[in-house]
């Protein structure tokens, strides 16, 4: 079963293409991560699926909401809610609120956008800080906590929503190599829960081990997509194998065990 479907994809901005026509499904339960060079149109792409960019052309659908899109045609506010509420985000810069605690920044949106009690709010925040580890720094504010502690804060907010997908923009580019591997454990548990998640890492190692579906994208189009194996180990697509190559030479390796 399909949670995400997207058609025929096109984005422009100020006149360049930055998304080509792109084909995708992403199957529920799964976890898709999207890799590629600088500039090739992934973080577009992540942000056109919970309408923080909205397409120029094709057509997206997310679980039981389809919408299409056209040059001239506006996304109504019903519909860009409707997928917002069924998608989480976890930014590569945490994007927390400074002046509120850890479990304040898991707790807001429930509160204003869910209407749920404080009481209930702060429940479910600490279940999810506890998820993530941090239950113990709950009263911290972001600037008294690490950058992966920050990271996985965001990951909790994001959780608080109950969404059905899991959004990732490259949530450990900014983080130092020794904070990556906290991170990546907390999105492998989610995604071993049977979380939906779509993801752009640089991260190969996590992809090659977690990913069910591997998206490899440069200059706007999704050039192959396949299992692991197939990206990493069968791939005859040039331009793929290049990639790997250069981006295979110096990574960051995590150990997860």
């Amino acid at each position: 079963m399909s949670m995400i479907r997207v058609e025929q994809l096109h984005k422009h901005f100020h006149g360049v293409e930055v998304l080509k026509g792109i084909d995708l499904s992403v199957q529920k339960g799964t976890t898709t991560v999207i890799i590629g060079p600088s500039g090739s149109g992934k973080t577009t792409l992540l942000r056109c699926l919970n309408l923080l960019e909205i397409p120029s052309q094709g057509k997206l659908t997310l679980a039981n909401t389809s919408i299409s899109f056209t040059r001239k045609s506006k996304v109504s506010y019903s519909d860009l809610m409707s997928i917002r509420k069924q998608t989480g985000m976890v930014f590569q810069n945490y994007n927390l609120f400074p002046h509120l605690t850890a479990i304040e920044n898991v707790m807001e949106g429930q509160v204003i956008v869910q209407k749920r009690t404080k009481s209930d709010a702060r429940s479910l925040s600490l279940q999810l800080l506890d998820k993530v580890g941090l239950r113990d720094r709950a009263d911290s504010y972001p600037h008294e906590l690490s950058g992966g502690q920050q990271q996985r804060v965001g990951i909790a907010r994001a959780m608080a929503l109950h969404p059905q997908v899991l959004l990732f923009d490259e949530p450990t580019s900014a983080l130092d190599p020794e904070l990556v591997g906290d991170v990546l454990q907390v999105m492998k548990d989610l995604s071993a829960e049977g979380m939906t998640m779509v993801i752009v890492t640089h991260e190969m190692g996590f992809a090659r081990e977690v990913a069910d579906q591997v998206v490899f994208m440069d200059q706007g189009i999704v050039l192959e997509k396949g299992t692991p194996d197939q990206v990493f180990e069968l791939s005859n697509n040039e331009r793929t194998m290049q990639f790997l190559r250069k981006i295979q030479g110096g990574p960051r390796s995590t150990n997860f065990s």
